[in-house]
């Protein structure tokens, strides 16, 4: 009898577990139907890797399949919400109801076992560190002329670079990195590091193996935490740990050189001297709560590295791409250069203002890849809605801006390069409110500035120098090197590796 009710109360309890895993909010958005604790985590793999590996293509075809712009599904044991249509991603970006991040396995994977730094957290621990963040960054140069100067800087070591390895067929990428990643450097720690410095390469390692790590193990480590404890090795975890304490490490000497060396008139050198002064003013008060704390330090030093460096690089390498796959627009983009620069001048950010053409060109980059086709994840901390559907409280809610930036009912013809599509007939930047590499609202990117101010002098600098052109090459292993529109997955996509020659411009 006792075995007979603990097998119905057993039973009883699973039936239970099964109709609350399965369980739809009323008005929930449409979608598949999910299965008990891994969600939609398999049909979603299997079309990733049905439609070339991008998450944003499962989206598309799942907003075919269910005439929606708002997709409901479930990954692992979390419900995800994904906006794809530009009213759904501009409310997220700038509704308050979205502006949480989730508080999940793969966001304190990502911090250190925590939940610090900027990009990953939210509320009045977000808007404190961010503010700070953002005020001192303006202290030492960020957005002003210091910082224009040190990307010129830069520039001339780059084309110093390259002007070594012309005529000779190169991969732009690697290059292109530790350019950025030096300005980065330079407002982070106050220091420039010489180019051949094994930091700087070290730290470019890091952080791309970082990426690829996270790439591969990071959605399913997200939707099935429980794998870390039956093959960490398998599943990503202990390698992803690795990274993280390499990480972690490579910046502890230059934080305690920067403790070493304190005093107070060097608050204003850098962000790191800047954020020991604001740990010491607290320590002695009686908020012994404080946020500002070495290890929230180190996180926010790791989040501007993650999203400053990868994506400008990246982007500035699709750039230069586009250069030999539409020689046409080269040849527009050199006479502008030519008409605007003397021939001695090294080019600042404040010249975009009298090349249009080059302007649209970049924009018309970051329009037609998407390096970010998916933003997010941002969290719902209300019951609200998007789109017309009910969105519950704490759902994770992701944004689909590929499709906004291929939204043939309002671009037109969106698969086609035209950088005249951002032009009006004067010659004057437009159409520009539909196009969201940066996002909008209180969550915009961070180091836009910097960003935009890299691509455009960086970019000009090596076309006034350099014609590009391509190569019939094969790699060792008989690998195509010609340049390749299909950009390598992962959660920031880039360029397949390709090979161009820099040939030195004869200006008349």
């Amino acid at each position: 009898m006792i075995t007979l009710t603990l097998a119905a109360l057993a039973l009883l309890l699973l039936v239970a577990f099964l109709v609350k895993e399965l369980w739809r909010p009323a008005n929930y958005p449409p979608g598949p139907r999910w299965l008990p604790i891994v969600g939609n985590t398999p049909l979603i793999r299997k079309m990733a890797s049905q439609h070339g590996g991008l998450l944003a293509n499962v989206f598309d075809k799942l907003s075919e399949s269910y005439q929606s712009s708002v997709i409901g599904l479930k990954l692992g044991r979390e419900r995800v919400v994904v906006g794809l249509g530009y009213a759904e991603v501009k409310d997220i970006l700038c509704n308050e109801a979205f502006q949480g991040r989730p508080d999940n396995f793969f966001i304190r994977l990502r911090t250190l076992g925590t939940r610090l730094g900027i990009t990953c957290t939210d509320g009045s621990f977000w808007n404190e560190q961010r503010s700070f963040v953002t005020r001192h960054l303006r202290q030492v140069g960020y957005g002003r002329q210091a910082m224009h100067e040190q990307i010129q800087t830069e520039l001339t070591e780059l084309l110093d670079v390259l002007d070594t390895r012309a005529e000779q067929p190169l991969w732009p990428g690697s290059i292109l990195a530790l350019s950025v990643i030096n300005v980065l450097w330079t407002i982070v720690t106050g220091s420039r590091v010489a180019r051949e410095d094994d930091r700087l390469q070290r730290l470019l390692e890091l952080l791309q193996e970082r990426s690829k790590v996270f790439d591969m193990a990071g959605g399913t480590l997200n939707q099935l935490p429980w794998l870390r404890f039956i093959a960490p090795e398998w599943s990503g975890y202990n390698l992803v740990r690795r990274f993280n304490k390499q990480l972690t490490e490579f910046f502890y000497p230059t934080i305690e050189e920067h403790k070493e060396d304190f005093s107070e008139d060097k608050a204003v050198d850098d962000l790191i001297y800047a954020y020991i002064k604001e740990m010491r003013d607290r320590e002695g008060t009686s908020n012994n709560g404080s946020n500002f704390t070495e290890v929230q330090l180190t996180m926010i030093i790791l989040d501007i590295f993650i999203a400053g460096g990868q994506t400008t690089s990246a982007t500035l390498d699709l750039a230069l791409m586009m250069m030999i796959v539409h020689p046409e627009v080269q040849d527009k983009v050199h006479r502008e250069i030519d008409s605007q620069l003397e021939p001695n001048a090294i080019p600042h950010y404040d010249d975009r203002l009298k090349m249009p053409y080059v302007e649209a060109f970049l924009l018309e980059v970051q329009r037609y890849f998407s390096i970010v086709p998916v933003n997010g994840p941002r969290r719902a901390v209300v019951d609200c809605t998007l789109g017309g559907y009910r969105v519950p409280k704490d759902t994770t809610v992701l944004m689909g801006l590929r499709n906004v930036h291929m939204d043939p009912e309002h671009w037109g013809d969106p698969e086609v390069f035209r950088p005249e599509r951002f032009l009006d007939e004067q010659r004057q930047i437009v159409n520009t409110e539909r196009l969201l590499p940066f996002g909008q609202g209180k969550r915009r990117c961070l180091g836009e500035t910097l960003a935009r101010s890299c691509l455009f002098t960086f970019f000009v600098g090596v076309m006034k120098r350099f014609c590009l052109v391509g190569t019939d090459e094969r790699s060792e292993d008989g690998t195509s090197m010609a340049p390749s529109l299909t950009l390598k997955p992962g959660i920031t996509l880039s360029a397949k590796p390709y090979h161009v020659v820099f040939q030195p411009r004869k200006r008349t």
